[in-house]
């Protein structure tokens, strides 16, 4: 890619001063305060139904005919299949209705009688929960393109057959797996986070609009360095911005006058907010207190600029963009609940965007740019959803998809097609009456880059293999973790199912990049040395593969004689944990920000202290013997618990962050190795 030379400007130089978050009067003008700090898949096949009457056989003299009586047989079957004739295994849903999509209702005598079979059974198993469809995958057309492994014959007829686990486990086959611990005290519908303040503040009058909330931006010198904070820290996280458009836009909208401002696009002005309040996370100066106060406020100013925008009943790119980030931001703030609320909002905006579909099939017209773009969103909000639902044991959403992960391949990332492409204005698959169907807007070539809006292919080529391995690691842990733990399921249904099951995660495992798989700390400083970048995706590829091995390996199914792995567990739990020690040790600042991160390292050390206490150090003859593992992991506590200590520097909740320590101390406490 040949760009010209432009002339470097001088980068703003950040002198520990930031607007703190405006006051509004009545008439919705503004000032700001500021603060100084320091560094530091197919239905069934239709059937004829034939329904026998009661009705006695005619002769030939029309006197002896007696009339047709009604049957006295209640109908069972769904009224669905009743009137397409197909077959009806009479679940709720039934499994007809669900491959159908269509609406699943019975008749009041048929729920009568449903429900008197269930209390007259003594069967407790969930017999009226059917298997969703499974997810449509298109085969990959390179020869070289790693799939993704699904077992595709798990050892279940239908999950009717599953076993129920019996454990104090939110998720649980095993009591090994306790996450559902009472970090704090909380009332019954604040489920996730602590505290049940809103967490958008409002600060806006009634009909200031979108004018309001521009009046209230930071300086360009400001807004420089919290967008340079956005793509250090989080883009190489989660990488779904093309960061030459973003800020072709982002220039362009800051050389407009204030009246033209006042014209923008609101989900761009939602996009800039939500990419301020995660900059102002991640900045290592003013104090939390102040970050924080700044940070929810610019949230706040990106909620009230869906809001303008409508976004419940309208999108686009750039608004699901700006929802993804926002639940990001929501998840740091300890609004984990109100976070996971919010994603499934931007989900079905999503799906109603047809970001699920192959973007050959539905915008087979569109640049290659912007098909990869629609691929990229829909992986994040698809990874989002998928480990968001392993941490919180809740089913996962973002299951209907036939946007192959092959297609995010390196030649669509490097593709010149679309350089001109207003990316995030709008869906090329929405309302057929819209204005820009009607008259679609004309786009405009980009500006000349400077030096910080390239991303050299290198990069490129780096952040879609890290995608494509998140991508590939998703597709297995959805369909093998996330929801049988959601209904409470074992993971295994036998020995050999489990066994398999484990050599799947390691045969996908070793398809990764070797960069991303290096577990050596010191080849790790290098990395964040001198790429960065890198060393970060490898952390949160280590942290988010390990957790989830951890989590297989330490299932059981007592019924089925699978039984829990201990030492493997503790083996996968302590490569997991060291991912929070590594990101830490070189990223310490970033370390205490990301929940996700640290909400993973509590589980992983609580789930080790637990081994450690319902295991013994002994062989069949109780001599005692000496394993480094358990040692090992035990040390592995020890310095989490340090580390929550020194965590209360950084921000998050203290009331969370005391309760996850005091939890995790009586574990520890209970260990006898």
């Amino acid at each position: 890619m040949v760009m010209q030379a432009v002339q470097e400007e001088p980068e703003p130089v950040f002198d520990g001063v930031v607007d703190s978050p405006p006051t509004l009067n009545g008439a919705g003008e503004s000032h700001h305060v500021s603060f100084s700090g320091s560094p530091n898949d197919i239905g069934f096949p239709c059937s004829s139904v034939k329904e026998e009457s009661n009705g006695i056989n005619g002769t030939a003299d029309e006197k002896s005919i007696k009339p047709k009586q009604k049957r006295n047989k209640p109908t069972l079957s769904c009224l669905e299949c009743v009137e397409r004739k197909t077959k009806c295994d009479r679940a709720r849903p039934c499994l007809a209705c669900v491959k159908r999509q269509s609406n699943c209702q019975f008749t009041a005598v048929a729920n009568l009688i449903a429900s008197a079979d269930r209390k007259n059974s003594a069967n407790t198993k969930a017999r009226y929960v059917t298997k969703p469809p499974g997810k449509v995958r298109k085969a990959s057309t390179s020869s070289l393109a790693v799939t993704s492994p699904v077992s595709t014959d798990n050892g279940w007829v239908t999950i009717e057959n599953r076993a129920h686990r019996k454990s104090m486990s939110s998720n649980g086959s095993s009591p090994y797996l306790l996450s559902n611990v009472p970090y704090a005290q909380s009332t019954p519908s604040n489920v996730f986070g602590v505290g049940s303040q809103h967490p958008f503040s409002n600060y806006w009058t009634c009909s200031g609009g979108l004018p309001e909330v521009i009046s209230v931006m930071p300086s360009k010198e400001q807004a420089d360095i919290l967008i340079a904070k956005y793509f250090e820290v989080v883009d190489p996280v989660y990488p779904f911005l093309h960061r030459r458009s973003f800020y072709a836009d982002y220039e362009k909208f800051w050389a407009l006058s204030p009246d033209e401002k006042n014209l923008a696009d609101a989900s761009f002005m939602a996009l800039q907010y939500a990419m301020y309040a995660l900059g102002t996370q991640f900045m290592p100066f003013p104090s939390y207190e102040e970050r924080s106060q700044t940070a929810e406020f610019y949230c706040s100013a990106a909620n009230q600029a869906l809001r303008v925008y409508s976004y419940l009943n309208r999108t686009s790119m750039r608004a699901i963009q700006a929802m993804l980030l926002m639940a990001y931001f929501l998840m740091n703030d300890n609004h984990a609940s109100d976070a996971y609320a919010w994603a499934g909002i931007h989900l079905r905006q999503a799906y109603a965007m047809r970001l699920h579909r192959d973007p050959d099939i539905v915008v087979p017209d569109a640049p290659v740019l912007e098909k990869q773009q629609r691929r990229k969103l829909w992986q994040a909000v698809f990874f989002q959803d998928t480990f968001l639902t392993v941490l919180l044991k809740l089913p996962p959403t973002a299951t209907h998809s036939d946007v192959p992960v092959e297609s995010l391949a390196d030649e669509n990332e490097l593709s010149m097609d679309g350089l001109d492409t207003c990316l995030g204005t709008h869906s090329r698959v929405e309302n057929l009456m819209s204005i820009n169907v009607i008259a679609p807007q004309a786009c405009e070539p980009l500006a000349p880059p400077m030096p910080h809006h390239i991303v050299d292919p290198g990069t490129m080529k780096s952040d879609v293999a890290y995608q494509r391995s998140m991508w590939h690691l998703g597709n297995l842990v959805q369909e093998n973790l996330s929801s049988p733990c959601s209904l409470s399921l074992p993971l295994a249904n036998s020995p050999r199912h489990k066994d398999s099951l484990i050599a799947a995660f390691k045969r996908l495992y070793k398809s990764f990049p070797s960069h991303l798989t290096n577990l050596d700390y010191g080849m790790l400083q290098q990395q964040a040395a001198l790429h960065p970048r890198a060393a970060r995706q490898n952390l949160f590829l280590t942290s988010n593969y390990h957790h989830c091995l951890m989590l297989l390996q330490a299932s059981e199914n007592e019924a089925s004689g699978v039984e829990a792995n201990v030492k493997c567990a503790l083996e996968a739990a302590h490569e997991a944990v060291w991912a929070f020690f590594k990101l830490w040790g070189l990223f310490e600042s970033e370390a205490g920000v990301w929940w996700v991160f640290q909400h993973r390292a509590f589980e992983e050390s609580l789930l080790i202290a637990h081994l450690l206490s319902l295991s013994s150090n002994e062989d069949m003859n109780g001599v005692p013997q000496y394993d480094p593992v358990y040692d090992r992991a035990k040390e592995d506590v020890a310095r989490m618990l340090e580390i929550m200590d020194s965590n209360f520097r950084y921000g998050g909740s203290l009331e969370m962050h005391r309760a996850r320590k005091e939890v995790l101390q009586q574990a520890f406490e209970r260990i006898v190795i």
